[in-house]
């Protein structure tokens, strides 16, 4: 997949003193390309008055659709050729309890997928504050698949094992008999509520049933993957202000499911069975027996979508770059809250 921005270096620290400064180069930078926003002087008085007095101040509805989707453009996983006004902006600040983010998560899901025409969409939830933490998402994606570890054995996405075992202690233990695409539930964290799980609606879930253009026998093998790629334990950082939750989806590269889920040993590890239905030579790697099962994953999730009338990506040139952090708005790893 293109580059994801998941950076562990942040901005400075954003105290009374200097969290003005990096409002200021926001609000400059958002006036510049918003001339009718209203009278740029007045916004950075008002801005540094409410700084002054709480420690921190509120975008206006403008600026934080205008943040968030900078930020979108710059994630790598936005498409290129969308439109400006195509990547959608949920106002959710007013939303801090751990069952109303799963609900609005669900929601964020369905409008991502309705009619199988994925959009690129932005949910941004309460902010942090100098009194109180925002709430956090602690999934990586909002649909994720459970890993269950048995022995030696592994059930669904060995990628999940470790998160799907954290989630067990949580009181969440999956179905009764267990599959490979059991979708985990949505861990929220809150300042007052602590860590909860919720689970996720399967019927909130645009679900792709794979198979192959040439081998029927694919269809047999009984998988599927989710429709759209949601990212959910980033921040977004706007203006010296952090809203740790703030999922956001691009579109999939079909690659991303068929070389790097399907086929990779960390993940499902199913490359030695369509290795050997295909009747490749797996004696050596210098064989590229890897490469072909690879590519022929990547033809199923292709073939499997357009079927399906959901849309994925081919390549990684249908994206627009993902741009590295220079204190404009961004997603990045999560910081520890700030609670004083």
């Amino acid at each position: 997949m293109t580059a994801l921005r998941d950076d562990t270096a942040s901005l400075p620290g954003e105290g009374r003193a200097s969290l003005f400064p990096v409002a200021e180069r926001f609000l400059r930078r958002f006036h510049e390309a918003r001339p009718k926003a209203g009278d740029l002087g007045t916004r950075l008085a008002k801005v540094r008055a409410e700084i002054a007095a709480t420690g921190t101040y509120r975008h206006t509805p403008a600026e934080l659709a205008y943040g968030a989707r900078v930020a979108l453009r710059a994630s790598g996983w936005c498409p290129d050729g969308v439109p400006w006004r195509g990547l959608l902006v949920r106002d959710l600040r007013g939303v801090r309890d751990a069952a109303d983010v799963a609900a609005e998560c669900a929601r964020h899901l369905r409008m991502a997928t309705g009619g199988g025409t994925v959009r690129p969409l932005v949910s941004v939830f309460a902010p942090d504050t100098p009194w109180r933490p925002g709430p956090r998402i602690r999934n990586d994606q909002l649909v994720r698949y459970a890993g269950y570890a048995d022995g030696g054995t592994v059930t669904g996405d060995r990628r999940l094992v470790e998160f799907t075992t954290r989630v067990a202690r949580l009181g969440w233990y999956g179905p009764a008999e267990r599959g490979r695409f059991d979708l985990l539930p949505l861990v929220v964290e809150t300042g007052h509520e602590g860590v909860t799980a919720h689970p996720v609606p399967r019927a909130a879930v645009l679900e792709v049933p794979i198979a192959h253009p040439e081998h029927a026998w694919f269809a047999g093998m009984a998988l599927r993957w989710h429709a759209v790629p949601v990212i959910s334990n980033l921040r977004l950082h706007i203006g010296g202000i952090d809203y740790p939750a703030a999922p956001f989806n691009g579109v999939y590269l079909a690659r991303s499911i068929g070389e790097e889920a399907f086929a990779a040993d960390r993940a499902y590890g199913l490359a030695p069975v369509v290795a050997q239905r295909l009747g490749l030579d797996t004696s050596s790697d210098r064989t590229l027996w890897r490469e072909r099962v690879a590519h022929e994953f990547t033809r199923a999730v292709v073939h499997s979508f357009d079927r399906a009338g959901v849309t994925v990506q081919h390549s990684p040139e249908a994206y627009l770059p993902a741009v590295e952090p220079t204190g404009g708005p961004a997603f990045l790893r999560q910081a520890q809250a700030r609670v004083r």
